[in-house]
């Protein structure tokens, strides 16, 4: 199996890329999905996030209130890289999980996990390849401005709570710009999708028995 990230900065396209790729055939996981479930209603996940931050960051139905929580970490970093403290472990055992449960279901499976921040956590070491979406910075706040109804000003402080985008580009192993569209960026997935085909191949054939001569 390959395991594959796909990461890239808030409001590049990460979603629509992804769905390229299931699309395609391969097995996909969003990590922001993930993210949810482990901090979902009842688990221990949301419990420890109250016991750090109190009540005020739950809604009215005892649910995680996203747009609070936002509002509180992407202002400071202390509190930030405290919530992701709380976050990341349990995200990864859950990557971990349904990595584990793809391989052996179907060994020869190109299994893609979509995470914002997995090259700031270090979680990207754990996938054989690194896809980094990207597009061009104006066209990301605007997308952002739009996408979360915010303000400029909010917008770029939440870009910039994250690696910038040139320095996650230089960690990967394929880049995808979505600046162009959808068509472009559905004709950039193939391209990559057809060198992650090539490398499952490849590495098929470099453990297949030597054939015997025939006398």
């Amino acid at each position: 199996m390959l395991k594959v990230g796909l990461t890239g900065s808030i409001a590049v396209g990460k979603s629509f890329v992804l769905e390229c790729f299931r699309e395609l055939g391969c097995q996909v996981l969003d990590a922001d999905k993930t993210a949810r479930d482990v901090v979902a209603k009842g688990s221990d996940g949301l419990a420890e996030i109250v016991k750090k931050f109190g009540s005020d960051v739950l809604s009215a139905d005892g649910s995680l209130d996203r747009k609070a929580m936002a509002a509180i970490v992407f202002a400071d970093t202390e509190k930030r890289e405290l919530l992701n403290s709380i976050v990341h472990p349990r995200v990864f055992t859950a990557q971990n999980e349904w990595l584990l449960n793809i391989e052996r279901d179907d060994p020869n499976a190109i299994a893609i996990v979509d995470a914002a921040l997995m090259i700031e956590s270090g979680g990207y070491r754990r996938f054989d390849k690194l896809i980094v979406v990207w597009c061009e910075s104006a066209i990301q706040l605007k997308r952002l401005m739009l996408r979360d109804s915010l303000d400029q000003e909010t917008a770029e402080q939440r870009i910039a709570a994250q690696l910038s985008q040139d320095e996650k580009k230089s960690f990967a192993d394929f880049l995808i710009n979505t600046s162009a569209g959808f068509d472009d960026t559905k004709r950039q997935v193939k391209e990559v999708y057809d060198d992650l085909v090539s490398l499952i191949c490849s590495d098929e054939t470099d453990k297949a028995p030597t054939p015997k001569a025939v006398p």
